[in-house]
């Protein structure tokens, strides 16, 4: 852990930093649009999508400044995912906008359709596998989101993961997994391995929520992800510690970051507080070694989920 003086000059050397454009990167995890109503209300006609151009496009096009190429897009069906308002924002932006196949089963399974509940993970996995082969609204899925909660798994949860395993290793997609826990990324890697899905098509998301470092370097040792995401002012001190633990360990090659920002909201006013993509490149990245940053914004992110 650092010490508070170790902590205020870290922090003291960031605000002093220039910010830091960073060519060809990519951003692994973040949103454009969520809505949180609930898998059972979920509909397109809660939001107009003219809307939701006019809110991210400016947000984009300073994203693109900083010399992002690439975006992944989080937002699963039914939380919004909308193929087709991203392909109008990639075009419209010059960012590459990937979209996803899978489900959310966290936030104990309030965005987990009724179909999810009953089917198993080999049925779930078909319906996953036809979309990245077939598309969605005519855009083809460049990786699987899905999304679980605190370990012991939920048998629901487990499924969830069955079923991304078997896509990942019948499709070559990688699966980013929004996770609740050391314990949960734990068992979720070794149901990768029981379904014989390559290690490294796993990706631990929200890994910065586990306070215990050993975690991180057991499923980096393990060959999964380690995504350290959400970084924003609040939280840059603990991101970079978790960061310099990582290369420390010289597991930097197995680490991932984000911030998990955005996105429109639906259902509330003008869309609420949409928070732009551009404090990783001015505040967090001027923090870190310099010799870190193409390995962790440019490297990275191609050899965890390709292009």
């Amino acid at each position: 852990m650092m010490t508070r003086r170790q902590l205020l000059t870290s922090l003291a050397a960031a605000q002093a930093a220039p910010s830091r454009s960073v060519a060809n990167s990519v951003l692994v995890h973040e949103h454009i649009m969520v809505d949180f109503i609930g898998a059972d209300q979920i509909k397109p006609a809660r939001y107009d999508a003219g809307e939701v151009f006019r809110a991210a496009k400016p947000k984009l096009d300073e994203l693109k400044r900083h010399g992002c190429r690439r975006m992944l897009e989080c937002t699963p069906n039914f939380l919004g995912r909308d193929p087709r308002l991203i392909t109008r924002l990639s075009e419209a932006s010059g960012i590459e906008i990937w979209t996803n196949t899978g489900l959310y089963g966290a936030a104990n399974h309030k965005y987990l359709p009724e179909f999810a509940r009953e089917e198993t993970g080999d049925q779930l996995a078909r319906r996953w596998i036809r979309e990245a082969r077939l598309g969605v609204d005519g855009v083809k899925p460049r990786f699987v989101k899905i999304g679980v909660n605190r370990g012991p798994l939920h048998e629901w949860d487990r499924k969830l993961a069955l079923a991304a395993a078997i896509t990942a290793r019948e499709t070559g997609l990688t699966v980013s997994s929004h996770t609740g826990d050391g314990a949960a990324a734990m068992e979720q890697i070794k149901i990768f391995a029981d379904a014989r899905a390559a290690p490294a098509q796993f990706v631990w998301v929200h890994a910065q929520n586990e306070k215990d470092h050993g975690f991180h370097r057991r499923a980096a040792l393990a060959g999964a992800w380690v995504e350290f995401d959400g970084i924003g002012p609040k939280s840059a001190a603990w991101h970079r510690e978790c960061v310099e633990f990582m290369a420390a360990e010289k597991l930097l090659e197995r680490t991932l970051i984000s911030q998990d920002a955005g996105w429109y909201h639906v259902g509330e006013a003008g869309g609420g507080n949409y928070r732009g993509y551009g404090f990783i490149y001015t505040d967090f990245l001027p923090g870190i070694d310099s010799g870190w940053v193409r390995t962790l914004m440019v490297e990275n992110p191609v050899r965890a989920f390709g292009g």
